[in-house]
């Protein structure tokens, strides 16, 4: 059995660096032209949130408990493989902390933005038939990715904190994938770049650099379906501008995570994944866990 469909679950992370901070092991691996995958996620994420030092916020934390819901379609074109997957995510958010001194709570539930992926592998990967696949093994994987998040998340212009983001983002990305035995080594860079926000925090305009992003994987197969995988991401970027005034809040941030996927039957999988922030200057400072249930059919599978 092939492993969770990956790059379909995130945990929800907040202050504009939700796509900075995903984990995405076996992002580039290939699977048969025309099958379906069907996701259904929950995480927990809870830790600091660590605000530019101009902004009068002390103390403040929150925790995030979301529901995951993806599907996911392969195709081929051009003779390379692809894919193609919608997030929609359902969130809790518990914060706290002080404002100006004064002890400030804020506990919201709603829909988070959706986001929509396309992938295509170059070289490495070509688009294969059920039976055509069967006989595949894995070499070097060169591709990219392509995500947008659509601004329709929850959202309250009089509040600094909020599930959705009330902006458009756009997310390309490159990726190799070097398989060596049962071992896999993997590596990306991507850049996500975010449209103004005209309705930020009490009618202030919000803008935002790009944040760029490298992530690196190693990954073992144990055996075919089931796997575990080392992952680590940096980003860096993403100051802001609000009201014209420059903030100081780049982001230099680390990530350490571990992924582990798990063969049910035929059709069925669960991949379990944690991860924490290894040193953090601005943004989110979580610890993050996810549990996912996968469903795949189609394909001549």
């Amino acid at each position: 059995m092939r492993p969770l469909y990956p790059g379909l679950l995130a945990i929800l992370a907040l202050c504009g660096a939700a796509h900075a901070q995903d984990l995405e092991p076996r992002a580039y691996s290939n699977a048969p032209v025309g099958m379906n995958f069907l996701i259904a996620g929950y995480g927990h994420s809870e830790g600091n949130l660590l605000f530019d030092p101009s902004v009068p916020v002390e103390g403040a934390s929150a925790m995030v408990d979301v529901g995951v819901f993806g599907f996911a379609h392969t195709l081929g074109i051009a003779g390379r493989s692809g894919k193609f997957a919608i997030v929609a995510p359902y969130a809790a958010l518990d914060a706290q902390g002080l404002v100006n001194g004064e002890y400030q709570q804020r506990n919201v539930t709603g829909f988070a933005d959706p986001t929509l992926a396309f992938s295509i592998n170059f070289s490495g990967a070509p688009a294969l038939n059920f039976e055509e696949f069967r006989r595949y093994r894995q070499s070097t994987i060169f591709g990219a990715t392509f995500k947008v998040t659509v601004p329709v998340g929850q959202y309250d212009a009089d509040r600094l904190l909020n599930i959705g983001t009330n902006r458009w983002s756009f997310r390309p990305e490159i990726g190799v994938s070097h398989a060596m035995g049962s071992w896999i080594l993997e590596g990306s860079l991507a850049a996500c770049w975010y449209e103004t926000n005209d309705e930020f925090f009490r009618g202030q305009r919000l803008e935002q650099d790009p944040i760029y992003a490298a992530q690196a994987h190693v990954v073992y197969d144990i055996k075919p379906g089931l796997w575990i995988a080392l992952d680590s991401t940096y980003y860096t970027g993403g100051m802001s501008t609000i009201d014209g005034v420059r903030k100081n809040n780049e982001l230099h941030n680390w990530r350490l995570g571990l992924t582990l996927a798990i063969p049910v039957n035929r059709h069925h999988s669960i991949k379990l994944a944690a991860s924490n922030g290894i040193s953090t200057r601005t943004g989110t400072d979580f610890d993050a866990y996810l549990v996912a249930w996968q469903y795949r059919w189609g394909g001549g599978f």
